[in-house]
């Protein structure tokens, strides 16, 4: 096994037998071989890259200028493929650097109606005006482009969330915030009296503990159109903390001159909420009662309150204790009464 003396002892060799080899005759001899070669390379690139040749490439289109009641039934091809001529150097810089898209002006072909057709001709000319001067157009597939449209009614609906959503045990998700929180639809009238809401995509998030914020597309419906087409979904996810508060028993249903009294008076009520509202729940936020009715039914000398309201942001709230001692007094009707 080499020790670190034998190691430095090796390195320095193999240092110095590398700086011999570069200085020698025969080095430099070589060196200036590679350099010619090199050379001659770059001469040959040229020389290849100057002569014609036919490649092909793929084009964006852009449909411009769509009104927003414009809703596209039968939509354009994300792309084309286009077949070309000229010299390798103008075909290289198409295949690395992208092509502009192809611009098709919606305002351009209104006269047509709503079955839009882009004839060959007018799309060789858009083509053409992207590409450079010296470039011959071969071919292009598919070599007609065509549309349909529906001018639809509009309205103002709500985005509302889909997708699963799975929290850490720990925490909650105590708000859901879009921006925008609602969006303009446009459809024909008899599609649009259906929509009462855009729905985001799928959005799938799991185990979440802090808050979350993510661009959403909405969910696409044929011959319906959102705008904007997407929302910014924010989820506001906050601890559970455990809260304890001494709520009075109440009783309902009782008749003029008959009252409710417990013992005790108050009962615990022990839930869930976030940290965010723990100082905002207070005993006034619950209702626990026992109804006359069951008083009467029962025929005991215990009775158990339930907890009739609560507020929505609390979870599992119980009562405790779950029976309390109880009687019913007659309030005595004065001359008054």
């Amino acid at each position: 096994m080499l020790n670190r003396k034998d190691i430095r002892s090796y390195s320095a060799s193999l240092i110095k037998n590398i700086r011999s080899f570069l200085l020698s005759a025969t080095s430099k001899e070589f060196l200036i071989f590679l350099f010619f070669v090199f050379i001659a390379s770059v001469f040959w690139l040229f020389q290849v890259l100057n002569d014609n040749y036919e490649g092909q490439i793929s084009m964006k289109l852009d449909l411009k200028n769509v009104p927003d009641n414009a809703v596209l039934t039968s939509e354009l091809p994300p792309e084309i493929k286009v077949r070309l001529k000229d010299r390798g150097m103008v075909l290289l810089n198409y295949w690395v650097n992208s092509v502009s898209a192809i611009p098709i002006d919606f305002e351009e072909y209104e006269d047509q109606g709503n079955q839009v057709v882009v004839s060959q001709s007018a799309l060789k000319q858009k083509i053409k005006n992207v590409l450079s001067q010296s470039t011959e157009l071969v071919s292009i597939y598919p070599d007609t482009l065509s549309y349909i449209y529906a001018t639809g009614d509009g309205k103002k609906v709500p985005v509302r969330l889909k997708g699963k959503i799975t929290v850490d045990p720990r925490y909650y998700i105590a708000d859901v915030v879009y921006q925008p929180d609602s969006v303009m639809v446009y459809a024909p009238s008899e599609i649009l009296d259906t929509i009462s809401a855009a729905y985001t995509s799928s959005v799938v998030l799991e185990q979440v503990k802090d808050t979350t914020t993510q661009k959403v597309l909405l969910q696409k419906q044929k011959g319906v159109k959102f705008v904007p087409d997407f929302s910014e979904i924010r989820l506001l996810a906050d601890v559970y903390s455990e809260k304890t508060l001494e709520v009075p028993v109440r009783g309902i249903n009782f008749p003029a001159n008959k009252v409710l009294r417990t013992f005790p008076s108050k009962v615990n009520v022990t839930f869930q909420v976030g940290l965010s509202h723990f100082r905002t729940v207070n005993p006034d936020d619950f209702f626990i009662a026992v109804s006359y009715e069951e008083l009467i039914r029962g025929n005991k000398s215990k009775c158990t309150p339930h907890l009739k309201a609560f507020p929505k942001i609390i979870k599992h709230p119980r009562v405790s204790p779950e029976e309390v001692d109880f009687i019913i007094e007659e309030q005595e009707r004065t001359e008054e009464d």
